[in-house]
């Protein structure tokens, strides 16, 4: 995907974005759920989201009385946020996950829904692991929400789908697979009576279970938790999700 920014997809679809991610759909964690599982770890601290997007678990988390800061590349996803009751409880910065470029330190940081999937390469997973190690307290915690790839979905390297339909709506994905370096790339394809085609792009590298455990190790971090879900439900080779939570290294 030629010209593809860190900030495509946000700008892209952050006018519908939460209407794709209502409960249930794309295995998307409840947001009521993610906000209690998080609030208990963070406690009195403060919390920074990387991706906050529209505020979908931001919103909710400082609903419980936890103070939220987060990063967002896409303008777009933060205009939604902004425009949504309780906004002015979270603290937003426009700017580059990888980076983790805020002041302070936290007693939690946390990304959900495959957002660290989002950066574009190995080297920017790693680099943003780093960086929030050193945001972190010592006894902080990073949660990690992510999907467990699926591969095998893919025939030739490629796959169609159809994500929604109803009358006067299609909602279409294609995917392009690198098996070699864990890349996809994919077009959202929106037709609507009256509104014609949109198109949204996505690129992705996703990271194995087992592979984020050994980047967290290196940046120092040890996992201490791995959930199939934000109710903490176990995590076996059945679980298509994973909710994994990590604690600095004691030197």
């Amino acid at each position: 995907m030629d010209g593809y920014r860190i900030n495509t997809y946000g700008d892209a679809a952050a006018d519908q974005y939460d209407g794709w991610m209502r409960p249930g759909a794309y295995a998307a964690g409840d947001a009521d759920e993610a906000a209690q599982f998080l609030a208990g770890l963070a406690g009195t601290g403060t919390a920074l989201e990387l991706g906050i997007g529209t505020g979908r678990v931001a919103l909710p988390l400082a609903a419980h009385g936890v103070m939220v800061h987060g990063i967002e590349a896409s303008t777009a996803m933060l205009e939604q946020l902004r425009a949504k009751d309780g906004a002015t409880a979270v603290v937003t910065t426009l700017g580059d996950m990888t980076d983790v470029d805020v002041p302070g330190r936290f007693a939690l940081v946390y990304t959900v829904f495959n957002t660290l999937f989002m950066l574009r390469g190995v080297e920017e997973q790693e680099r943003c692991l780093r960086n929030v190690r050193e945001r972190l307290d010592e006894r902080g915690a990073l949660v990690v929400e992510a999907s467990v790839p699926r591969p095998w979905v893919y025939d030739n390297g490629q796959r169609l789908r159809v994500s929604e339909m109803r009358v006067g709506y299609l909602r279409l994905e294609a995917f392009l697979h690198d098996p070699v370096a864990q890349v996809v790339e994919s077009q959202r394809v929106v037709i609507t009576e009256g509104d014609g085609v949109r198109m949204v792009p996505v690129r992705f590298r996703y990271l194995w279970p087992s592979e984020l455990d050994m980047m967290c190790r290196l940046a120092g971090l040890r996992r201490v938790a791995r959930y199939g879900g934000w109710s903490e439900e176990p995590f076996t080779e059945h679980s298509e999700r994973h909710v994994s939570v990590y604690r600095p290294e004691r030197g």
